[in-house]
């Protein structure tokens, strides 16, 4: 039987795992294409700044008030506010934020940089 063209995850479901920003629930992480992943994250602590070689992220403001911080420059941020992210831009997300993530191509731990990796 072939596989089936759709996939329905439930975020009730899925383990909170622990990242850089706070907590994530990762959805659509199995997927063999990995085309892409959607995140629900709190963000409960300022998070470290980082960048990604090959990977966009979307962000969609779901609760909460903070800022955004884009190659140094500091964004206020609302519920209902949207942020592309494209690969090599340094950020971060600073307050307490519940956000969307929609990485494209789908999160891979192996493309995420800091620059105080670089020696």
């Amino acid at each position: 039987m072939p596989d089936k063209r759709f996939k329905i995850e439930n975020f009730t479901q899925l383990p909170s795992q622990s990242c850089p920003c706070g907590s994530a629930k990762r959805a659509f992480t199995s997927e063999p294409e990995k085309t892409a992943t959607i995140h629900l994250v709190e963000i409960s602590q300022n998070s470290r700044v980082h960048y990604h070689k090959r990977t966009t992220e979307i962000y969609y403001i779901l609760e909460g008030s903070g800022q955004i911080e884009l190659d140094t420059e500091l964004f206020n941020v609302e519920p209902g506010m949207t942020v592309l992210i494209k690969p090599g831009c340094r950020h971060r997300a600073i307050g307490k934020l519940k956000i969307l993530n929609i990485p494209v191509p789908a999160f891979d731990s192996n493309d995420e940089f800091f620059d105080s990796d670089i020696i």
